[in-house]
């Protein structure tokens, strides 16, 4: 009989990286030598804790090292479709091999046990359990039932599409119910894995990462394949493989991206800087002089930018952020300029598609909300992008006794001006970083950030009931403001409660965005 490790408790696991030893099942690296290297190998790296499927791996395993261990069964049974350790014989062999925590489904499907028997085989063990959860009302059931832990493992697998990236979204809400969440679930990078304890993970399991070299040959394979398509396939037509290629220009305020855009992939992009003084018609000339090199590999323009776009027109709402002439005919000019067709949209209306189409959005309906130097958004509502002036939530009208735009009590700006009001000339990242460093005077400053926005979430939820608000932004990126943010919706209720994500295409959401509504209007 093997034994596991004596005593093991919650905290001995929190704050730590697990390592799941899983083989691809009849892989070159299925016996039981790679398991147990793999779990030394991961323990002498750092790791605290390793997951291990099969009884036969726990027990090898368990003689190599002793972490703890999360033990599983996978099944494929022809009644139900749960396979994580489904059944109690499953359990009091995984504690015989000396499992230390026993994991198993807890997802609200036809099951061979109940959770609550499977609970309380495992307590009688004397081990911890862990829940492998699909979404949130899962994890309400299986704490409700004494469960250890609870864990994001299925989420994405119990119907539908497989997404790509792991729930970050679903750690953070799991995280208002109990501290006890493990992150697990396509974590494939440090950056990743970062994301997923900031958003309240006590700890993270990554597992094909590491031990299966398989699955990470194949993303390295089909990234280099893509890449290599998307150089090579270029022709005169402005033509690749993934489809017709658009030039996207991203106008702001201080700089300018240019970018060629195909299939919702930025094949190539450079950085100019904006001359504020200059006005429209010389960043055409110039964006048309540093792009010239590109000019036979694109066949239509898409032009992001900030403020009012109606009919081709462009106007400034902010002249603050970037002066230009009132009703400035942005499509007319540029078209004469590149000699090409062009499209022209607000900059966060842009983006707001682009997540949509390529990013956190994933094809639902959405409202996009960019927080850095000022607030701006869009909204995509029943697969159409809201045009106009929808989207300019930085100018909603805020309470203060002045009636000032709401950005300018939230944003990047504002942060900056309450840390000049309290004693430090500052800007917006280094009061980020003193807040993290623990200085209450910018914490506070963050949160009251933190809470207009969440203010303005909720009301953004009651009025177009989206499907997730994708924040994104130097702002609403910043490290622990998302958090902040959701903490201040921890006691409103879940249907009233809106969804937020992370964006995912960052500074290139503007112009995949405009590049696709670009080749729509063709």
């Amino acid at each position: 009989m093997a034994t596991g490790s004596a005593d093991v408790q919650r905290e001995d696991i929190t704050n730590s990286l697990i390592v799941s030893c899983q083989p691809v099942p009849g892989g070159p690296m299925d016996s039981a030598q790679f398991v147990t290297g793999f779990a030394r190998a991961a323990v002498e790296a750092g790791a605290k804790a390793l997951r291990i499927e099969s009884v036969f791996y726990v027990a090898a395993a368990r003689l190599a090292v002793r972490v703890p261990i999360i033990g599983i069964v996978k099944r494929d049974l022809t009644d139900s479709p749960v396979r994580i350790t489904p059944y109690l014989a499953d359990i009091e062999a995984l504690a015989e091999a000396g499992a230390d925590i026993i994991a198993f489904d807890a997802t609200d499907r036809v099951r061979p046990v109940p959770v609550e028997a499977l609970v309380k085989a495992v307590k009688a063990r004397n081990k911890l359990t862990m829940a492998d959860c699909s979404c949130l009302d899962d994890a309400r059931r299986a704490l409700a039932a004494g469960v250890d832990f609870v864990g994001t493992t299925l989420s994405g697998y119990v119907g539908g599409p497989e997404p790509e990236d792991p729930d970050i979204a679903l750690i953070a809400q799991m995280r208002t119910l109990t501290p006890y969440v493990i992150a697990e679930g396509r974590i494939r990078s440090p950056e990743q894995a970062a994301a997923a304890a900031r958003a309240g993970a006590c700890a993270v399991v990554v597992g094909s990462a590491i031990t299966r070299t398989e699955h990470v040959t194949s993303w390295f394979h089909q990234a280099l394949s893509d890449a290599y398509v998307a150089r090579g396939a270029q022709t005169a037509l402005g033509t690749s493989v993934l489809g017709p290629t658009v030039l996207g220009i991203d106008i702001g305020g201080t700089k300018t991206m240019a970018a060629l855009v195909s299939g919702g992939k930025v094949i190539e992009d450079m950085i100019v800087p904006t001359a504020r003084e200059a006005g429209p018609d010389a960043w055409l000339a110039s964006l048309a002089q540093s792009t010239s090199a590109w000019s036979r590999r694109f066949s239509r323009i898409g032009i992001a930018v900030t403020g009012l776009v109606e009919d081709g027109r462009w106007s400034a709402l902010n002249p603050a952020t970037l002066g230009i002439p009132d009703d400035y005919p942005l499509v007319e000019r540029a078209s004469s300029v590149f000699g090409k067709p062009v499209c022209a949209v607000n900059d966060a209306q842009a983006a707001a598609w682009g997540e949509y189409k390529f990013g956190a959005g994933q094809g639902r309906d959405i409202v996009f909300l960019t927080i850095s130097t000022g607030i701006g958004g869009g909204v995509v509502c029943n697969g159409r992008l809201l045009s106009g002036l929808a989207g300019h939530f930085g100018l909603i009208r805020g309470l203060s006794e002045d009636r000032a735009p709401l950005e300018d009590s939230t944003s990047g700006r504002w942060i900056a001006s309450e840390a000049l009001k309290a004693g430090s000339k500052a800007d917006a990242a280094d009061v980020f970083g003193r807040a993290l460093k623990g200085e209450d005077w910018a914490g506070a400053i963050v949160s009251r950030s933190a809470s207009r926005v969440a203010a303005l979430c909720r009301d953004i939820q009651m009025m177009f009931d989206p499907k997730s608000i994708v924040i994104g932004g130097s702002i609403g990126l910043a490290e622990g403001y998302l958090d902040r943010v959701r903490a201040h919706l921890s006691e409103v209720p879940p249907r009233l409660s809106p969804d937020l994500v992370a964006a995912k295409l960052g500074g290139h959401a503007g112009v995949i965005g405009v590049a696709d509504l670009a080749e729509r209007a063709r």
